[in-house]
């Protein structure tokens, strides 16, 4: 799955939804709205008298009061009962990187970056996507996002080999499971080479949570590895 260019990265990773469940968040809404409508209907016909009510369009009763007051409260309670179970099933995407060993060839230390989910409940990953910006390009330079083969095709084409200077899996609809633990998925291993010639590599991870709601968050998995244990690639 592949976007145009998409102009520069944002500068905030912070998460954010980016769609709402149209079955479990609209109809709701809708539904609450043409009760409201309704309401107003009948409010107005309650204050007409009685010979205005026998011409057309105010002799049409759409709901006696009661009933119609009754729906009201059902739907009102439904949206606020939907917002306050979507807040509590929110996923909370966070990533950690850290110097290590053991996902590629060599002893050397590898720069690890992973994906967890903070929250209580669990998450779908729905779409997954990179970017990455070499050394001496611009974050603003019109690379498009990608997938994972696409950006290990670019990266290749840079001379970082698969296995040795990186290595990125590739997920499809993966669940992110909230324990609360901060247990990671790993996003990506990368070598001292890979840190010293690429200067960011962007993944974005769209989430779907246990309401449909989409969330959304874009990391930076080189975020602070020239800072923590760095050392420059050997000649």
């Amino acid at each position: 799955m592949t976007d145009q260019p998409g102009g520069p990265i944002p500068g905030s990773d912070a998460q954010r939804r980016v769609r709402r469940s149209p079955l479990l968040f609209t109809a709701p809404i809708v539904l609450l709205c043409l009760l409201t409508v309704i309401l107003g209907w009948e409010i107005a016909r309650a204050n007409m008298t009685e010979q205005a009510r026998t011409d057309w369009p105010w002799r049409l009763q759409l709901l006696d009061m009661e009933p119609l007051g009754s729906l009201l409260a059902v739907a009102a309670a439904a949206v606020l009962a939907r917002a306050q179970y979507a807040r509590t099933v929110r996923p909370y995407l966070g990533w950690r990187s850290d110097w290590t060993t053991g996902a590629l060839r060599g002893n050397d230390a590898e720069w690890h970056s992973g994906v967890y989910n903070g929250g209580q409940h669990p998450a779908v990953i729905e779409r997954y996507e990179c970017r990455v910006v070499l050394a001496g390009e611009s974050d603003q330079a019109s690379t498009p996002w990608t997938d994972v083969p696409g950006v290990a095709a670019t990266l290749t084409a840079a001379g970082l080999v698969v296995g040795e200077d990186f290595q990125i899996p590739l997920f499809g609809s993966f669940p992110l499971v909230g324990t609360g633990t901060y247990e990671t998925v790993l996003m990506g291993a990368f070598s001292r080479r890979f840190v010293d010639e690429v200067d960011a590599l962007y993944m974005r991870v769209r989430v779907v949570d246990t309401v449909g709601d989409s969330h959304e968050r874009i990391m930076n998995c080189l975020k602070g590895a020239r800072s923590t244990g760095y050392l420059p690639p050997s000649s």
